[in-house]
């Protein structure tokens, strides 16, 4: 008598026969494919940390060259301290939004509607079960509006780094120039203070336009990371309600 291939359940290592039962398949053979879809649950976070983790180490080796502190004694304005707290601040305010972003990624790759967990996932396909085509369109346009303007603010902090460093520029160049004084520049004993002050100037014009470039940057860097994890929610999310509204 032939032996029924979907009530046998294979021995471990030994290949899923053709027309077997999936649901009998044994714990230990579904393990592996649970850890390995567990494993990638958070990679949008790991992405920042290990992205950060190598700006951190640049730092570092910029800091023990002595290089960062030059910067900043060389700044008596403290522009470039400025610049760096708006930096701190909007890396963390993206750390905190890559976060968030990470899980409800999580709980819109495992959504179930049975589950009645709340997630943006099931507010979504609850907003469009039951409505017609274009009305759908519409809820997905306001969605994909909604993230948008939720990841907005990082690149707009970004983008105002530059502007400090501009503002910095402007400083150092109005500095340096007000120790000019053609009057007196004939005599010797004048001209040391003015090259002294022009320097100076030079050094807060160059100094706050290189941290609020390389800030910048960094900041960027990482919204890039943000907004690449919001598109795939969003349209993660959308696919879920059309699958579900059609069904």
């Amino acid at each position: 008598m032939r032996e029924d291939l979907t009530d046998r359940s294979p021995t471990a290592g030994e290949p899923w026969p053709a027309g077997a039962n999936p649901s009998a398949r044994p714990a230990a053979d579904l393990a592996p494919a649970v850890l390995r879809r567990d494993s990638f649950k958070y990679l949008l976070l790991l992405r920042f940390i290990l992205v950060n983790f190598i700006g951190g180490a640049l730092l570092a080796a910029a800091a023990i060259q002595g290089w960062v502190g030059m910067v900043f004694s060389n700044d008596p304005t403290r522009l470039t301290v400025v610049i760096c707290a708006v930096f701190v601040f909007g890396l963390v305010l993206c750390g905190w939004k890559i976060f968030r972003t990470s899980e409800d990624l999580n709980r819109a790759q495992a959504f179930d509607l049975a589950s009645g967990a709340a997630s943006e996932a099931a507010r979504y396909v609850a907003s469009v079960q039951g409505r017609e085509a274009d009305s759908r369109a519409i809820t997905s346009s306001s969605l994909r509006q909604k993230y948008a303007t939720r990841v907005a603010v990082v690149r707009h902090i970004a983008n105002s780094l530059v502007l400090l460093g501009l503002i910095g520029t402007v400083i150092g160049f109005i500095i340096a120039l007000s120790g000019v004084k053609p009057d007196s520049i004939s005599e010797v004993e004048n001209v040391a203070p003015m090259v002294s002050t022009l320097i100076e100037g030079m050094s807060i014009a160059l100094y706050t336009t290189l941290v609020g470039a390389v800030s910048s940057v960094w900041l960027m860097v990482n919204y890039r990371l943000l907004a690449t994890g919001t598109v795939t929610l969003t349209n993660a999310i959308i696919e879920l309600g059309e699958a579900h509204a059609r069904g």
